[in-house]
């Protein structure tokens, strides 16, 4: 599969609501296991992250929908809808089928938004 091959509504998912891979890595394994709650620490050990980018994280699952807060700084998988809890079992098959594809994609909105930014700051003659 190449990056063509991802579905339509996938993309769009991907590129308007998973802001990084480890939020992507993230959604997922708290999808894979809806049953456990998931700290800063829990999350940071699973997933290779420091432990305040695991904080991070879960904070940006939570402000997003895809979790919900059990108790400061604990959360678990409860995406506001059902069509969000579709939408993320389609984008965990897309990623498993074509995981560099998916990857490629976020770090392609990523590289862009870094080029707005720096386009901000070049310097015009007038």
């Amino acid at each position: 599969m190449i990056s063509d091959e991802i579905p339509d509504a996938v993309r769009r998912f991907v590129l308007t609501s998973i802001p990084s891979v480890p939020f992507l890595e993230a959604l997922l394994l708290l999808q894979a296991m809806p049953q456990a709650r998931w700290d800063a620490n829990a999350l940071a050990r699973r997933l290779y992250l420091s432990e305040r980018a695991g904080a991070a994280v879960l904070a940006e699952l939570h402000a997003a929908g895809f979790a919900a807060e059990e108790a400061p700084g604990v959360v678990y998988y409860h995406p506001r809808s059902d069509d969000i809890k579709e939408l993320v079992a389609e984008v965990k098959m897309a990623y498993a089928s074509n995981l560099v594809g998916i990857s490629n994609l976020i770090h392609a909105k990523t590289n862009r938004k870094a080029q707005q930014f720096a386009d901000a700051f070049k310097l015009r003659k007038d």
